[in-house]
């Protein structure tokens, strides 16, 4: 059965009403330099290894650059039994709708 997907509006929309948090895969250098208000940085690589702590009983939506890393941390996430969508197109198609990227201190932030 294929894994859910969700848009980026779709994202925004669960991410405003408090439905879902957004994780974001990317390095630390990556969410440091732009990403989505109130996204929680997680990175791929410490989901790999089994060290990231992901916030417990809530609904979490999975993003990243484009969509790549999202898409296989909601591949390994399925496999310990835990559904989550990710945002197709990640934080580009994110900031191509004109939503908000921040950096680290709230300013503008890039997509990197």
């Amino acid at each position: 059965m294929p894994l859910p997907r969700i848009t980026a509006a779709q994202a925004r929309r669960r991410l405003l009403d408090g439905a879902a948090v957004l994780v974001d895969v990317r390095e630390p250098d990556e969410f440091t330099a732009g990403h989505a208000p109130g996204a929680l940085p997680v990175p791929l690589s410490r989901l790999s290894d089994g060290t990231a702590v992901l916030p417990a009983g809530r609904d979490l939506m999975l993003i990243c650059r484009s969509g790549n890393r999202s898409r296989r941390a909601a591949d390994l996430l399925a496999e310990r039994g835990v559904t989550a969508p990710d945002v197709i197109g990640g934080l580009q198609a994110w900031a191509a709708l004109g939503l908000p990227v921040e950096d680290a201190h709230g300013g503008a932030g890039t997509v990197v």
